[in-house]
């Protein structure tokens, strides 16, 4: 098969020929990072997500970030609430609020809710960590606001059991395991009380605004995610690192779920968290692995989950040699091509792995192009604007 016969030119009559080709409309459909900061993969992905606004009747955006730091971004989209810059510092973790496709799509879709009466939603759907994790605070005392008495504790009692901020945000943790407090009788007791938030939380949700449910609902997940993060992070075994990143991809996923309940969504963040398959790391003569926020997130979507893999063929200075996957797509005609994943996977004969000079692409496996949906592949990346 002539692999110009998987692919078609990426644009908005590309897209929607991809929607309807899949066997149901997708819930979410996940547009992949193989590099983070990688400017114009950053503009293609707005494109496309004005096309699904305009022609698709998509209304929500999620992207990998901290996903209490994305209530600002969409109370800022929804009411004009502070000013676009303080919320690019505000609103993003990980430094996603610098790159200036983020900056335009925020102002883009602020622009377009002042002139529609059905709204566009953000969500940040990554937990409020990475390895290391910030304090349980803002959650569990935003979900305590929201509730009726009798509560389990007072906020005086949930203030002194929380403490300082910076005994949790130690970065230290990440490699000292006995910095931890996550297991301490502060943290345990802590862990129980957030148990009995989120059962009150279910027991008054009849009485709540559908705003402050949601935002209820975020603030258990959150916080019960992070008091068990942190736990793990205070844990001595082989096991502590899969554990984490495990944690990290279910809390995503729970967020994810959460999107989906909203309608039609496009939901940007590294192919890593998105793949259906395994996710796979060697520590010293451990290989660690555990499932991804997509493959998490399919086993409750089932086919309303569909996932695009990003692609690239130049990275930098970077060319991919003949036989790869990248090196294979790089013959299309096309500076920016949409490619039948699974077509592709027919029609190409035992390519070899590529291995990147650039420790931060991450190479498409050639022996999961079936597992994905469909690839977004660019000849070139040349615009780096950070080293992710």
């Amino acid at each position: 098969m002539d692999i110009k016969n998987t692919a078609r030119p990426l644009d908005g009559a590309g897209v929607s020929a991809f929607l309807r080709s899949l066997p149901a409309e997708p819930l979410l459909l996940g547009l992949g990072e193989a590099r983070h900061f990688v400017g114009e993969l950053g503009e293609l992905r707005n494109e496309i997500f004005r096309h699904l606004v305009e022609h698709e009747g998509y209304r929500s955006f999620a992207i990998e970030s901290d996903c209490l730091r994305g209530l600002v971004v969409d109370d800022y989209i929804t009411t004009g609430a502070g000013t676009l810059d303080d919320v690019m510092e505000r609103g993003f973790s990980h430094d996603f609020g610098t790159p200036p496709a983020n900056h335009e799509l925020v102002r883009w879709m602020r622009a377009y809710n002042e002139e529609h009466d059905e709204k566009l939603r953000f969500f940040g759907f990554d937990g409020p960590l990475e390895y290391w994790a910030e304090s349980p605070r803002q959650a569990l005392t935003a979900l305590y606001a929201l509730l009726d008495g009798p509560l389990p504790c007072t906020m005086e009692t949930l203030d002194a059991l929380l403490g300082p901020d910076d005994r949790w945000t130690n970065e230290a943790t990440v490699m000292d395991p006995s910095q931890s407090i996550g297991r301490s009788a502060d943290a345990q007791r802590l862990r129980l009380l957030a148990d009995d938030l989120v059962a009150l939380l279910d027991t008054q949700a009849p009485r709540m605004s559908a705003k402050d449910r949601e935002r209820a609902e975020l603030y258990g997940r959150t916080a019960v995610g992070l008091l068990r993060y942190h736990s793990w992070m205070a844990d001595t075994s082989p096991a502590r690192i899969m554990r984490l990143s495990a944690l990290r991809d279910a809390m995503m996923a729970a967020n994810l779920r959460a999107v989906a309940e909203q309608g039609p969504a496009l939901v940007f963040t590294h192919n890593l968290h998105l793949q259906r398959n395994k996710s796979l790391m060697s520590l010293g003569d451990h290989l660690l692995e555990w499932w991804s926020a997509g493959a998490i997130a399919e086993t409750h979507l089932g086919d309303r989950y569909a996932f695009l893999a990003s692609a690239f063929g130049t990275v930098g200075d970077d060319t991919p040699p003949p036989d790869t996957v990248e090196g294979i797509l790089s013959t299309l005609p096309w500076d920016h091509s949409l490619i039948d994943a699974r077509r592709l996977a027919e029609a190409v004969t035992e390519p070899v792995p590529r291995v990147s000079h650039d420790f931060a692409y991450f190479p498409l496996d050639p022996a999961q192009l079936a597992t994905i949906d469909g690839i977004v592949f660019l000849k070139q990346a040349v615009r780096l604007e950070k080293l992710g």
